[in-house]
């Protein structure tokens, strides 16, 4: 199944696994890249010691192509993805910043790039910095996905860009990738669905309940982690989305954060002043992460928070990442024949 992101990065099928934090680690990057996909490394809770160990072991793990995600606007990240650089990683993945000095130095290597994006607004900038293609994430998509569906986003965005689109929120099966390719995408990111295979360190308490849970028991909300984001619904996410924090609980959580980060606490006094925005998604990112860790580490969803898209309704199983690929090109190549057949036929 070959397209232009297959073309671009060099793997068999058009199916990505993106960076999740504490998912995407080593051990499933390899395995997704391994059976024809693109596996994303996340980088967002390592240090630089970690992104470096854990790129050298993806190397070790595979020959093919992977890749590793930046968000630009974490404490750490800029360092982190001048590790990757310094370690000529082919695919480099960024969101939530500007990326033309990434674009400049992965391509002197001959790498690729992909921003992911949400908006029209951030595609078309993204473009202009030279990247190669976009993830674009839809609402339905586990974690910080935008506020259009992926029905409407993908379809917008292939009007009016010229680089290969990926489709990111709401697949999970041969369905979604034929759609996905309908609508203008030129691969798919299926995040929730690879965090349930078994190469996943996902806990398997959570897996069980990805698969007990139907596509209505999600919660997007903007009050946990500072951005906009899909979790699983149960209680504890239910009161923690309700509202925002308040200003002395943001101060505090804050220090906290910047003490753990290894941020001089300053910056952080000074921040409550100037750039009180910048400061409060430090202090979501420090409350949000034990929660987050609970759940997906140490599958306590009385405690926890996990990051998952309405697409857990379509999930029932935990293959190996390779028997999945496998099965959804097959199916996809089956139904895609029953599609052609009946064209035919109604054309006859």
């Amino acid at each position: 199944m070959q397209t232009k992101i297959t073309e671009l990065l060099g793997i068999r099928y058009p199916l990505i696994l993106p960076g999740m934090s504490w998912i995407s680690t080593p051990e499933l990057v390899a395995a997704v890249s391994n059976a024809g996909g693109l596996g994303i490394l996340a980088l967002g809770p390592l240090s630089v010691d970690e992104t470096r160990a854990a790129i050298m072991r993806v190397k070790q793990l595979t020959d093919k192509p992977f890749g590793v995600n930046c968000a630009l606007l974490m404490p750490g990240a800029e360092d982190n993805a001048n590790v990757a650089l310094a370690l000529e990683v082919p695919v480099i993945n960024f969101s939530l910043g500007k990326g033309d000095w990434l674009v400049q130095r992965c391509h002197a290597y001959g790498g690729k790039v992909i921003a992911t994006v949400t908006t029209e607004k951030y595609a078309l900038a993204a473009e202009a910095q030279g990247v190669d293609a976009l993830l674009v994430t839809g609402h339905e998509a586990a974690a910080h996905g935008g506020d259009v569906t992926s029905m409407g986003l993908i379809p917008a965005l292939a009007d009016v860009v010229k680089i290969p689109l990926i489709a990111c929120g709401g697949f999970a099966d041969h369905r979604g990738l034929l759609a996905a390719l309908a609508l203008g995408a030129d691969g798919v990111a299926m995040g929730s669905r690879f965090a349930t295979c078994i190469e996943s360190p996902l806990h398997e308490k959570t897996k069980q309940a990805v698969l007990a849970k139907d596509q209505h028991a999600t919660i997007y909300s903007p009050h946990f982690d500072g951005l906009p984001a899909r979790y699983m619904q149960t209680p504890t996410a239910k009161k923690l989305t309700d509202h925002a924090m308040s200003f002395p609980v943001t101060a505090w959580l804050a220090l906290r954060a910047a003490s753990q980060l290894n941020v001089p606490i300053w910056k952080v006094l000074s921040g409550l002043i100037v750039q009180l925005n910048k400061i409060r998604l430090l202090a979501y990112f420090g409350a949000a992460t034990p929660r987050l860790t609970a759940a997906t580490e140490q599958g306590d969803l009385v405690n926890g928070m996990q990051f998952i898209g309405q697409s857990q309704g379509l999930i029932h199983d935990s293959p190996t990442a390779q028997a999945f690929i496998e099965r959804i090109i097959a199916d996809a190549q089956q139904t895609w024949g029953v599609v052609n057949k009946s064209v035919r036929t109604d054309l006859d």
